[in-house]
């Protein structure tokens, strides 16, 4: 991390002539958000090509500064969810524990970038003693997602004891670890931390592949320990305007990550956040695509296309429409291909609910009656019905 790009001489030595558009981003810096990325991943584009995908992901914009379409400070209304500053409860059985504000690369689409790059580096101890807290009183609690920020940015040390004071809490089953590290620095990924990690499973690490090109040879044996060493590896994209937004590209990222044993499991549409208004497609075009991989790529290789509603109403997933009618006894579908045909419904009286021990039903009802957050959902929809 000492050698990092932060300012726009590194980036002129590096890439050698800025474009206009560029250079107006680091000349009217007052505003921007954090500029940062690693000699390797600046290395992955081609210097000479102002359109290549990972310049663009990197590369400060003037359109940056721009007040254009829709623009929010906080598109996920974490703040709205938030337990403290660094503990977000969201949804009912997993919080986003914040435990650090700092990542290797600052990606210019940022979904957080209120919090992001304020160069805090890992949770106070008063914020970080308090989250452990609520989640060791809420026991419908199963899940934690380590984010930031990157939590790979973090030493061994530092991580580890975040990982040793969550398996003490009995009632956490999975825990999640939200990084980009395999793509901008995968050299961060060796043995001394995996062997680490490893004595805290289950973990799941999430990832954050955009494009085909970002998956090198380092990046390739970075995952491959990590798969080999027993973390379930699964990838979360965002389709981005002029970057990513085709079918092709989807597919040939998709079908690397899984020969890698990396799952694609995401594909976001991009957050509305503050100056990322030229990253964004449309919901059309996210369609199009999904449709266009549906049937022609495996089921294992095509990630849910997914989009969260601005605002806090969280995610809601998008699927290509291929149900032409329905009624009480029938639907009639087309599939991908053009092939239609009706699925006939059994009578309503012949659908009978299976057997249910009580173990899994309170299960269940736990996990429906499970509170979270400081606001319900009918509060926060009522509040954004006219943004």
């Amino acid at each position: 991390m000492a050698h990092v790009l932060k300012y726009k001489d590194d980036h002129i030595k590096h890439f050698g002539k800025l474009t206009n558009d560029e250079e107006e981003a680091f000349d009217l810096h007052q505003g921007l958000f954090r500029i940062q990325t690693t000699p390797y991943y600046a290395a992955l584009s081609d210097s000479s090509n102002p359109e290549d995908p990972i310049r663009q992901m990197l590369m400060p914009h003037k359109k940056e500064l721009q007040n254009l379409g829709q623009q929010m400070k906080d598109p996920l209304g974490e703040e709205r969810h938030s337990i403290n500053e660094r503990l977000i409860h969201r949804y009912p059985d997993r919080v986003l524990f914040l435990v650090t504000d700092m990542c290797s690369v600052y990606c210019r689409y940022c979904t957080r970038k209120r919090f992001t790059g304020k160069l805090s580096a890992f949770v106070r101890t008063s914020p970080y003693e308090k989250s452990l807290e609520y989640i060791r009183n809420n026991k419908g609690i199963r899940e934690v997602i380590l984010s930031g920020g990157d939590p790979l940015t973090l030493s061994t040390s530092r991580l580890e004891k975040v990982l040793q004071d969550l398996r003490e809490i009995p009632h956490i089953e999975i825990i999640r670890i939200g990084t980009r590290m395999p793509v901008v620095c995968p050299m961060r990924v060796d043995e001394e931390l995996v062997q680490m990690m490893k004595k805290y499973h289950p973990i799941f690490v999430m990832t954050h592949f955009n494009h085909p090109q970002e998956l090198s040879l380092e990046a390739a044996e970075a995952l491959t320990l990590l798969v080999n060493n027993g973390f379930p590896v699964m990838n979360q994209m965002v389709l981005l305007n002029g970057v990513n937004n085709h079918e092709a590209l989807v597919q040939s990222l998709s079908r690397r990550l899984l020969s890698l044993r990396v799952k694609p499991y995401y594909m976001f549409h991009c957050d509305p956040s503050e100056g990322t208004e030229h990253f964004q497609t449309s919901i059309q075009n996210s369609l199009k695509i999904q449709r266009e991989l549906w049937g022609r790529l495996s089921g294992l290789a095509l990630p849910s296309l997914s989009l969260d509603i601005p605002g806090g109403g969280g995610k809601v997933g998008l699927t290509p429409q291929f149900e032409l009618e329905r009624s009480d006894s029938h639907s009639r579908f087309k599939g991908w291909d053009g092939f239609e045909a009706s699925y006939i419904n059994p009578f309503p009286e012949d659908v009978i609910d299976p057997f249910l021990s009580e173990e899994y039903l309170n299960e269940w009802e736990r996990l429906k009656n499970q509170s979270y957050g400081n606001q319900n959902a009918a509060d926060l929809g009522a509040r954004h019905q006219n943004l």
